[in-house]
């Protein structure tokens, strides 16, 4: 035996050593795969629940959003139908006020002459010239 055939057995040795290694560190991945595929599965059963409790939250937030919206703008178009109807009530009202509290003021101002002219309306004007003339 000589050298070169001694060195060629540890290359050998050291080559097949080198295989079962590979080959145990494949089978380790293989089963390490596997292992994270089961708990992969197991999660993904475990969340399935809870993504699907979680998309019906949503859904429910949403629509009640949405509800909601409708009903402020239900609630803003019936207070601003409220809010025209009064001031045309208001108008109404005092369009209908109006008429006789003018008519009402004519008569009061036709009697307050009718008065002063009674009274003799001369005297009065006299009087309001002397008092002009004590104005300073």
């Amino acid at each position: 035996m000589s050298v070169a055939d001694i060195f060629l057995g540890v290359i050998a040795v050291a080559t097949l050593s080198m295989a079962v290694v590979l080959v145990g560190a494949v089978v380790a991945a293989t089963r390490l795969a596997r292992r994270v595929g089961r708990i992969l599965d197991q999660l993904e059963v475990d969340l399935k629940p809870l993504f699907d409790h979680l998309n019906a939250i949503g859904r429910d937030a949403s629509r009640a959003a949405a509800l909601a919206s409708a009903q402020v703008e239900r609630v803003d178009r019936v207070l601003n139908e409220l809010a025209l109807r009064l001031d045309q009530t208001l108008r109404s009202v005092q369009a209908i006020l109006n008429g006789p509290v003018r008519e009402g003021q004519a008569v009061v101002t036709a009697l307050a002459a009718a008065l002063r002219a009674m009274r003799g309306g001369a005297r009065s004007r006299a009087r309001g010239e002397d008092e002009d003339a004590l104005f300073i």
